[in-house]
């Protein structure tokens, strides 16, 4: 099968395209013909950090690299019953020794893997395991509520887009924090309000919210305190979160009742990894860059 897999770390030449085997599954493992899987900033991020670096934080270098999938079952291991054969799944590769950049891939059935909504293509459906369980996770923190004034920073990023979409579904008043030639794509994600960062400052205006959520690590509680409402509550993605399988299944209620949607900048074919990896370093894309690995 083809996979990208992750010989060097630093430059994008260090993904390489080759032919390995055919993974086959565990006992407890479904294999899953990938159709779609993404560019996110942890596979970037993960690119560039030397092996040695990250032993130190206590991650395990990885073949290949890939954190989100969407496919169809082809095999299932002889205990699983969770799934079956042609099941369409999305799901993470977090804490897997390999990543999703391939044309197959074997997941524990019992882990990080959804079925798919029936009227989700599996190139929709790809980029939304590992955004959105992240949004849910730091919204849900911050004490997300209906009624509550909520900011989201980076809100045209992939995390940001899904945060935008989840604290609006709550009952949320939601305002965006994007460049403004992303507002009008926010605005159409459930935001009553769009502030343009390159024209206004947010840390120093006189509008006070109840959670600010900072979706790209772009500050600090000091650098907001003063915008937060008595009993606010800031988060951001610089503080670590732990994937659970019950937030996906949340994920997937939402994708299903048409509640939340993936925002898709660029596709790349598996065999433009590297431009895909240049683009998304650059800092400047507006949700998630989409692979397209089978047809």
């Amino acid at each position: 099968m083809k996979a990208v897999l992750f010989k060097k770390t630093g430059s994008v030449a260090g993904l390489v395209l080759a032919d390995i085997p055919q993974p086959v599954p565990k006992p407890s493992e479904v294999l899953v013909r990938i159709h779609a899987t993404s560019v996110t900033r942890g596979d970037v991020v993960l690119r560039k950090i030397p092996f040695l670096l990250a032993r130190l934080f206590g991650q395990k270098r990885k073949a290949m690299l890939g954190h989100e999938f969407a496919g169809e079952i082809e095999a299932i291991g002889s205990e699983v019953t969770e799934v079956s054969v042609g099941d369409r799944v999305f799901g993470t590769t977090t804490g897997l020794p390999t990543g999703s950049y391939a044309e197959y891939i074997c997941v524990p059935a019992a882990g990080m893997l959804a079925t798919i909504p029936p009227h989700v293509p599996f190139e929709d459906a790809a980029p939304v395991p590992i955004g959105a369980t992240t949004a849910l996770q730091f919204l849900r923190r911050g004490g997300l509520a209906s009624g509550k004034r909520v900011l989201v920073i980076g809100a045209s990023g992939s995390v940001g887009s899904y945060g935008v979409q989840i604290a609006a579904h709550y009952g949320a008043h939601v305002t965006g924090v994007s460049s403004g030639r992303n507002a009008e794509l926010v605005r159409s994600l459930g935001a009553a309000e769009v502030i343009d960062y390159t024209v206004e400052d947010v840390t120093k205006g006189e509008r006070r919210y109840d959670l600010v959520f900072d979706a790209v690590g772009a500050g600090s509680t000091g650098s907001f305190k003063r915008i937060l409402a008595e009993g606010g509550s800031f988060v951001s993605v610089r503080s670590s979160t732990t994937e659970s399988p019950s937030d996906l299944i949340e994920v997937r209620k939402l994708l299903a009742a048409r509640r939340i949607r993936a925002v898709i900048d660029r596709r790349y074919a598996l065999d433009q990894i590297r431009e895909a990896h240049s683009y998304v370093e650059k800092g400047r894309k507006a949700g998630n860059v989409l692979i397209s690995v089978a047809g």
